[in-house]
């Protein structure tokens, strides 16, 4: 039990990439008083947090209702973990999460932390382990987030700009890896449904 609340904490805290968020959080509320910062690190958070629990509470009936199985989910959220870590990887300059001219809710909450990549995780981890190690996993996370973006230009400081790009690769690197080992498990799904009948 104790093992799967764990493994639903990793991919979650990948596709989220704080660390490769805070050069565009930090980017973003530069001239922000320590109280606006604040403001926005609250609300940015809680509504990452409530747009992810949402999904995950009507995604399944949504699939349900476009005939869309676990295994279709499966590979194409690998193969869009998989352009978007690639993206990220070859377009170092270029982040795939573009911020707007709007701040707080849009486009920190949506879609710099949940983004494209938390939901699909989100979704296939309430498949593999269930919504108590989801919902945990989510909340964690969230409060990781919060704690790291009220902390921003410390956080810079000690691990650089170098530093925060770095983690970022490797972060994407193992979104994409996370991306290839769910279109697998999509097509061995498949494959043994096909068996079955």
């Amino acid at each position: 039990m104790l093992k799967n609340y764990l493994l639903a904490i990793i991919p979650i805290f990948v596709a989220i990439d704080i660390f490769g968020l805070l050069p565009i959080f930090i980017s973003l509320t530069s001239t922000y008083t320590p109280e606006q910062n604040i403001g926005v690190v609250k609300q940015s958070t809680l509504t990452a947090f409530l747009v992810s629990v949402s999904f995950i509470a009507i995604g399944k009936l949504v699939f349900s209702a476009l005939g869309i199985t676990i295994a279709d989910f499966q590979m194409a959220g690998g193969i869009l973990l998989l352009i978007l870590s690639i993206n990220d990887i070859m377009n170092p300059n270029k982040p795939t999460r573009n911020p707007s001219s709007s701040m707080g809710i849009v486009p920190i909450g949506i879609p710099l932390i949940t983004g494209p990549a938390v939901l699909t995780t989100s979704i296939l981890i309430l498949d593999l382990y269930g919504i108590g190690p989801t919902l945990v996993s989510l909340t964690l996370n969230m409060i990781l987030v919060y704690v790291v973006l009220k902390r921003a230009s410390s956080v810079e400081r000690i691990i650089g700009q170098g530093g925060t790009m770095a983690i970022g690769k490797v972060a994407s690197i193992l979104l994409a890896s996370i991306g290839v080992m769910l279109v697998r498990m999509g097509i061995q799904s498949v494959i043994i449904h096909v068996g079955m009948k």
